[in-house]
């Protein structure tokens, strides 16, 4: 995914065709992921352009990483992205019962 260091990044919107060329992709695709994912908002002036805050071009990144990097489908991607704020249960249960196998093995290893 192309990313220009020498960008300006003090700049507060982007237009569609500069988020394109910062992600490499068509603007007809920007369009698409913002119809498909309701969380990517960018704002409009009042002739109806697109203006991309930073923080809509990070959900674009992330959207572009999980379909094109990662091959995730459309609706895989939805649900990556609605269960990444939530912590998972459990997930901490799982680490201490590993930490306890790896310290067995390495008593036994020991031994």
């Amino acid at each position: 995914m192309p990313n220009d260091p020498d960008e300006d990044d003090l700049k507060r919107y982007y237009s569609i065709g500069e988020v394109a060329k910062k992600l490499g992709v068509n603007t007809s695709l920007i369009r698409f992921w913002e119809n498909e994912f309701s969380h990517i908002k960018p704002n409009k002036n009042s002739r109806g352009d697109r203006r991309f805050t930073k923080e809509n071009i990070q959900q674009l990144r992330e959207v572009y990483h999980l379909v094109r990097e990662r091959g995730f489908t459309l609706d895989g991607a939805r649900r990556e992205i609605a269960s990444a704020g939530k912590p998972q249960a459990g997930k901490q249960e799982v680490i201490d019962r590993l930490l306890a196998v790896r310290g067995r093995l390495k008593a036994l290893r020991d031994a």
